[in-house]
């Protein structure tokens, strides 16, 4: 049984389609990377899956189970087994790092602040952020504080991480920094990973699965290497960087 699976969902806004029959499944313990075109659908694809948004039809299950039509109340189990990595790290300036990645288990965990404060410290441990556990943001760089970022969503301890461009913006010794980081969540803990990227780098290195999404479906599925050699011309128009040609529909 597929550990997260999504069943022809689609999903329109103000009537422009930009999920369609969606199928997709998801192999626990992986790292799966979604890659497409800007507005393709990647990122509305994984807030569906905690119900940041809601699908017009189709389904989503996770561990057995269908998510996509659970109730606002319901959703917070669901949010701490499954976390998300946004774009923006969604820090708080006034805090130290410590400090936001304790707040989320003192929050869920009803921990108390000396408690939070040490596992937080352990949790940046793992991302190799330990010594700048006092420091605030705006001490830091764009790819230390997506690291920070990633701590705090560790900090519930999830089954799933969804990561939303997490190296768009960095510098490129940043950016493997972060490879690295996400599969070491996954051979190291056991963290299911999903991926949305443009970095093609990225993709080579650290994916294990990519699904590219054409015109709001999943157009391929396949390993780094059998993407690579594909010669399917819309893979390669990806691949390549190409902006003119059948890829560049609007609405999607």
């Amino acid at each position: 049984m597929s550990y997260i699976e999504y069943k022809a969902v689609s999903k329109a806004f103000a009537g422009t389609p930009v999920l369609s029959d969606l199928n997709l499944a998801i192999t626990k313990g992986e790292v799966l990377f979604m890659i497409g075109t800007s507005g393709v659908g990647k990122s509305v694809a994984i807030k569906h899956l905690i119900g940041l948004l809601r699908i017009d039809s189709g389904e989503i299950w996770f561990d057995g189970a269908r998510v996509d039509q659970l109730p606002e109340k319901q959703l917070a189990p669901l949010r701490r087994r499954i976390g998300m990595v946004f774009q923006s790290s969604t820090l708080f300036d006034s805090m130290t790092l410590a400090e936001n990645v304790a707040l989320p288990l003192r929050v869920h965990h009803k921990l108390s602040h000396v408690a939070a404060i040490a596992d937080a410290r352990e949790r940046l441990a793992q991302v190799y952020m330990a010594d700048y556990a006092d420091r605030h943001p705006a001490e830091l760089s764009d790819g230390m504080k997506k690291r920070a970022a990633i701590a705090r969503t560790l900090a519930l301890g999830p089954e799933v991480v969804l990561f939303d461009e997490p190296t768009t913006g960095l510098d490129p010794v940043s950016a493997r920094r972060i490879d690295r980081l996400i599969r070491e969540l996954a051979e190291k803990l056991g963290v299911t990973a999903v991926v949305v990227s443009h970095d093609l780098t990225s993709i080579t290195t650290t994916a294990d699965r990519v699904a590219l999404l054409y015109q709001g479906a999943v157009h391929t599925l396949a390993t780094p290497t059998e993407l690579a050699a594909s010669a399917d011309p819309i893979v390669q128009q990806f691949l390549r960087g190409r902006s003119a040609g059948p890829m560049e529909t609007p609405g999607f």
